[in-house]
């Protein structure tokens, strides 16, 4: 009798530009998609997590010839500690896709040329403003600015203007069918406020795109054009059909495609849920069933860049604590979709209180009782009592409670539903008071019952954690006696009474020792403190005259909700009043600061930060991390120019 095939799971993270080494923000989407396989592996499900390597393009080019090496050299390095994060983040893929491999750029001229021939791809010529950063034109109505130029609206940076000859796709020959897809397939984009965002972005209009290059050579060629190379995104999109066997592994292909989600950050959302469709559609592949746009990670309340400056590197939180807290963290602190603010306080809050006091303390406390009252042996004891069946089937709910997230993709919201139950198991213990009871010989099988119920807790906890904390399961299932690491029970076959009675405990250990801010701030600060020795960049008169600096008086200030440190101010810059968003609370009271004067810079890109729209800049000093503002000591008017 043949086995009856498992259903397949397919999920893909984006594949990340080797233009320099990866930061948190790479490793948020991989950590989503690898507790998303785990979970999927535990239902029984035939799973494929595919994650890669963006190596083409213009940037790719560039940032290899700043570095002095061929572009092939600088993916290389860049490949290698991508992959070496992922192992050291406990990352379970399945492939690993890199753009410059054969079978990749097989594949992409393969649906090149069939879309060519089907007339979806015709050649013309274009002209516009580029932006390398993002390796993408801008729209035309960017405004120009006075210097004649354009800057990408996206990224901030200069764009170049283009004019070549290129091939173009009939984009606009797939407005109505996008639309109509949208509509017959509401799940498509998720969240659903990013559907609504990308539904009001075709219903504007379609142009054609331009999908090649003459000027950039480092990417692969059109196949009969060969002194065109392929546009990056329709190169890189491809990724998703080639990794899983398009043109090279047929059984693979048709077991995982269509996936079943494409995860990817807010910023490449129209790149995968109007480009990406379109081409499918135009070369008869089934789409995607969803497309899910995650947050950005924040940190001084702007997202993380390294433009910015402002990346934070995992390598020095899984030196100090390992994977499974950053793990824990990034996905308990904020649902997929939302964004989120990293901070150094909020991080230790979950490590020091979620884990070491709530869980670590639970399993230490129920595996040293077994260990001093019961001779290190789990027993399963007497009869359950109304506490002890309540203790149970709350689990049993909570495993119901888990999958449902799990499918929709709610990891926060099955953590926290995780964390409700061991909150009750502690509870638990604390009524039952097995510490007392142990003092009666009598009570043998009372005390036998209560530790046997936390015990089983404990491991369906741990269970349930496995795909977001694989090591810590492990090391929580393994002081149990079990024999098997969690991922080899079905989550269908779990149960709360699975803990076998005769099992032989190992003796407690710490599973997350507690760590102070200061000691964890020494370690972040430790590389910043190595690299000041590095060479100052250094700018142009001419870049320095761009900034408009400004005289502003302060009319306003008040804080912003449910932050400790940013102030809503509002400054009068002679020709208007702006609002601008700062980090000085925690130095100046909004009192103290209304009439002072300042230098304010007023043509930064406006940032919308905890929805407020701050439209201009306060310059500071930073002493101790508390932002210094130098006043004016007399009297000059708001909106004089500061050279």
């Amino acid at each position: 009798m043949s086995k009856t095939p498992k259903p397949p799971f397919s999920v893909t993270t984006p594949i990340y530009y080797v233009n320099d080494v990866p930061h948190i923000g790479h490793a948020y989407t991989t950590i989503i998609a690898d507790a998303l396989a785990r979970f999927n592996r535990l239902q029984g499900k035939d799973v494929f997590f595919l994650t890669g390597t963006d190596e083409h393009g213009q940037k790719i080019e560039k940032a290899a010839s700043e570095k002095g090496l061929q572009p092939r050299e600088l993916a290389d390095q860049v490949v290698g500690r991508i992959k070496d994060l992922w192992r050291e983040l406990n990352i379970s893929h399945d492939f690993f896709i890199r753009t410059t491999e054969s079978f990749h750029e097989r594949g992409v001229q393969k649906i090149f040329l069939k879309l060519k021939e089907k007339g979806d791809i015709y050649k013309g010529a274009y002209q516009g403003w580029y932006c390398v950063s993002d390796e993408n034109f801008l729209a035309e109505e960017v405004p120009l600015e006075p210097e004649g130029d354009k800057i990408c609206p996206d990224c901030g940076k200069r764009a170049i203007l283009v004019s070549e000859e290129c091939y173009f796709f009939r984009m606009s020959r797939y407005q109505k069918p996008l639309l109509d897809f949208y509509a017959q397939n509401p799940d498509f984009v998720r969240p659903a406020s990013r559907m609504n965002e990308v539904v009001s972005f075709v219903r504007q209009g379609l142009k054609d795109l331009s999908i090649t290059r003459t000027t950039v050579k480092w990417g692969i060629a059109v196949p009969d054009d060969p002194k065109h190379t392929i546009y990056v995104w329709f190169d890189a999109l491809h990724n998703y059909l080639t990794g899983a066997g398009y043109d090279w592994d047929l059984a693979t292909f048709e077991k995982f495609w269509p996936a079943t989600v494409h995860l990817i950050g807010k910023d490449i959302l129209r790149f995968h849920a109007i480009f990406w469709p379109a081409f499918l559609m135009a070369a008869g592949f089934p789409l995607p069933r969803t497309v899910f746009g995650h947050g950005w990670w924040l940190r001084d309340e702007a997202k993380m860049s390294k433009s910015r400056g402002n990346v934070l590197d995992p390598h020095i939180i899984l030196k100090t604590f390992g994977p499974d807290p950053l793990r824990y963290f990034l996905l308990r602190e904020i649902p997929v979709g939302l964004d989120g603010n990293f901070s150094h306080e909020g991080f230790l809050h979950r490590v020091n209180s979620d884990l070491a006091n709530d869980l670590g303390n639970l399993v230490h406390r129920t595996l040293t009782m077994i260990q001093g009252y019961l001779g290190g042996l789990i027993e399963e004891g007497g009869a359950e009592q109304e506490n002890d069946r309540k203790i149970r089937e709350e689990f049993e709910e909570l495993k119901k409670k888990v999958a449902e997230h799990f499918e929709n993709y709610a990891v926060s919201r099955a953590l926290e539903e995780i964390w409700v139950y061991i909150n009750a198991a502690n509870k638990y213990l604390a009524e039952n008071e097995p510490w007392k009871i142990a003092q009666d010989i009598s009570q043998r099988k009372r005390l036998s019952r209560i530790l046997y119920q936390t015990a089983a807790a404990i491991r369906g906890v741990g269970y349930l954690l496995s795909p977001v904390m694989p090591g810590s399961s492990l090391k929580i299932w393994q002081s149990l006696g079990e024999k098997e690491p969690p991922e080899k029970m079905p989550y269908a076959e779990f149960e709360f009474e699975g803990l076998k009675a005769g099992s032989k405990i190992q003796r407690a250990k710490p599973l997350f020792p507690r760590v102070l801010l200061e000691d964890f701030l020494k370690e972040e600060e430790r590389p910043a403190l190595e690299k000041k020795e590095t060479k100052m960049e250094v700018i142009s008169f001419d870049e320095f005259k761009r900034m408009d600096l400004r005289v502003g008086e302060i009319l306003k200030a008040e804080k912003v909700p449910g932050t400790d440190k940013l102030l809503k101010i509002e400054v009068d810059v002679g020709t208007e009043k702006r609002t601008m968003v700062a980090g000085v609370a925690d130095t100046y009271s909004p009192e103290e600061l209304i009439g002072k004067k300042l230098v304010v810079i007023v043509n930064l890109k406006p940032a919308v930060i905890r929805g407020i729209e701050s439209q201009a800049m306060l310059l500071a000093a930073e002493i101790d991390g508390k932002a210094i503002i130098p006043f004016f000591d007399r009297d000059v008017p708001a909106g004089a120019k500061v050279k």
